[in-house]
């Protein structure tokens, strides 16, 4: 059913709701992008910033990332850009992207990838914010995925509402409403049956959920997402205590009666920034790591240095604990 602007259904009613809410921060001429797959999540937010940001005196256009996996996604991209620019959204841009799956997977590498797009995108046409449809099932699904990863607080802690320049306007909107939206407004929908592929994580999770759902009671998805947000609190007071420590402690070597007083849950956030300091690479860096060097505290027999990503090692000499350079084999 297709509807006047100025007098949305409920569902419609709910999503500019969103997405009024997080442009008020822009001033006015500003200029912000919407990544649209043309799934009914993204569609339904590009279709409400079309609307939303003109009323706020923002300059809005879009992002539609060409991951080029399917032969068929030039075509469908093409499709979605001329859908977001018949909305009245401009720049509308379409980006190629070259997708290799690395140890990380083919999930990771395309998530790589469209950010890298977004953020170029962005650079290009001095964009101040780029808004991602991620909506309330989204959450849910991140934290059931880090549940099962056996994560800390801040993997369980979800996707941040906002981080740098992108927002998630739509994380407490459900899929149910973005997609009565498009339905209701008549807006077409581009669905990637990869979406659908019970090869990718994410899909078995969305799966999962349902049937939580069914035999558990409706509320299962709210109140992981309603988790996700208590944690990602904890999470923030825990890494503004470790920048604390990490700023008393400097660059090191440590005193082991220092460093082993900080309580456990402050201390392995230090050991994380001291190694991303000395140059471990964030994706190269795990908990096994981390429990491998504190294990010089707690554990303590005399052991030798613990190796981490980067070519480095962490060693213990009596009383002191250092990160140091590998030697080098000649």
């Amino acid at each position: 059913m297709d509807r006047p602007w100025g007098s949305p259904d409920a569902a419609t009613a709910t999503v500019r709701l969103a997405v009024r809410g997080g442009l008020t921060e822009c001033a006015p001429g500003a200029l912000v992008l919407v990544a649209c797959s043309g799934g009914a999540d993204s569609r339904a937010l590009a279709h409400a910033v079309a609307v939303e940001a003109p009323e706020q005196g923002l300059r809005a256009g879009a992002v539609i990332v060409d991951h080029g996996i399917r032969p068929e996604s030039a075509t469908e991209a093409a499709v979605v850009a001329a859908d977001l620019a018949a909305d009245g959204l401009y720049p509308v841009d379409v980006v190629p992207v070259e997708v290799v799956a690395g140890s990380a997977g083919l999930e990771a590498a395309a998530r790589d990838a469209r950010y890298a797009a977004l953020d170029g995108a962005a650079e290009r046409h001095g964009a101040l914010l780029v808004l991602l449809g991620h909506t309330l099932e989204d959450q849910a699904e991140q934290v059931l995925l880090g549940l099962a990863r056996g994560s800390g607080a801040r993997s369980l802690s979800g996707m941040p509402a906002a981080r740098g320049r992108h927002r998630r306007p739509l994380l407490g909107v459900t899929h149910a409403q973005t997609s009565a939206s498009c339905h209701e407004q008549g807006l077409r929908v581009v669905e990637d049956p990869m979406n659908r592929d019970p090869a990718f994580a994410r899909v078995r999770a969305r799966h999962l959920l349902l049937d939580l759902e069914e035999q558990l009671g409706p509320g299962v998805v709210a109140g992981l997402a309603r988790s996700a947000s208590l944690l990602r609190e904890d999470a923030d007071h825990l890494d503004g205590l470790a920048d604390v420590e990490v700023d008393r402690l400097g660059a090191g070597p440590w005193p082991v009666m220092v460093l082993g007083a900080i309580p456990v849950a402050v201390r392995s956030r230090v050991w994380r920034r001291a190694l991303l300091a000395a140059g471990v690479r964030a994706g190269s860096l795990g908990s096994r790591h981390v429990d491998a060097c504190d294990r010089l505290l707690t554990h303590w027999h005399g052991q030798g240095p613990v190796h981490v990503p980067g070519g480095l090692l962490v060693r213990r000499s009596d009383d002191w604990v250092r990160i140091e350079p590998r030697p080098r084999v000649e």
